[in-house]
């Protein structure tokens, strides 16, 4: 498998997914710059991430500007032909401003950054009644707060599109666990087709045994099949 990393102006954590994909994960990177559109060397088994940051230093709204770039166009239309995307923090902000995923993310509800270990949990897996096991996995964002009408939760909770939840160390949904308000506690979802997956954690800051903390590998082998 190989992944693509689009690298945005005043995004940084770009550095941080490509060394985790590539020496803790032992995965093929490509860097790819947003101005640049080729996607050739990629196919829908392939993956193209959307990394943390601030893209174009957040102005208007957390990835306004960014969806209009000219590797986003080329991104759109590689995941509506079913090829597989992942937007963390930032990235996750962007899939949302270009409907490759629904819902929005708002301004923190105590109007503060936040930067810490947090829990969450599968959301939606193929055998519902397995236990579900803790992540403890870093945040770093100050509009993470995802937010959607009650339609559109109804039906993104129909078709499984919440994949994680904000939860306590023992994986019980409250509204302590929950670091910026985020409805439903919600942490991360995907498109009904399954092949576009966001997210406000960030699972490549969790996956070197340097850093104390492997949690991270768990939601690559999670979305991606890979450990």
């Amino acid at each position: 498998m190989k992944f693509g990393v689009v690298v945005f102006p005043g995004g940084n954590c770009d550095r941080d997914m490509i060394e985790a994909l590539q020496n803790d994960l032992q995965q093929e990177v490509v860097q790819l710059w947003h101005k640049d559109k080729d996607l050739g060397m990629f196919n829908t088994e392939d993956c193209i991430v959307l990394p943390g940051g601030f893209s174009y230093g957040d102005y208007l709204r957390c990835g306004a500007i960014a969806r209009f770039s000219p590797m986003m166009q080329s991104v759109i239309e590689f995941a509506n032909k079913g090829g597989k995307v992942l937007g963390v923090c930032n990235g996750f902000q962007i899939l949302c401003e270009s409907g490759l995923l629904p819902g929005v993310l708002l301004r923190n509800s105590q109007q503060q950054f936040v930067c810490k270990n947090v829990f969450i949990k599968e959301a939606a897996t193929e055998a519902p009644h397995s236990p579900s096991i803790p992540l403890r996995i870093p945040v770093a964002h100050g509009e993470g707060r995802f937010f959607a009408n009650e339609a559109t939760l109804e039906n993104m909770e129909m078709h499984r599109q919440v994949i994680y939840r904000y939860c306590d160390e023992k994986c019980n949904v409250t509204a302590a666990a929950n670091p910026n308000g985020a409805i439903h506690n919600i942490a991360g979802i995907c498109n009904k087709e399954r092949n576009v997956f966001g997210m406000m954690p960030h699972p490549e800051r969790a996956v070197s045994a340097a850093l104390g903390n492997l949690d991270g590998k768990h939601v690559f082998n999670h979305l991606f099949g890979i450990n």
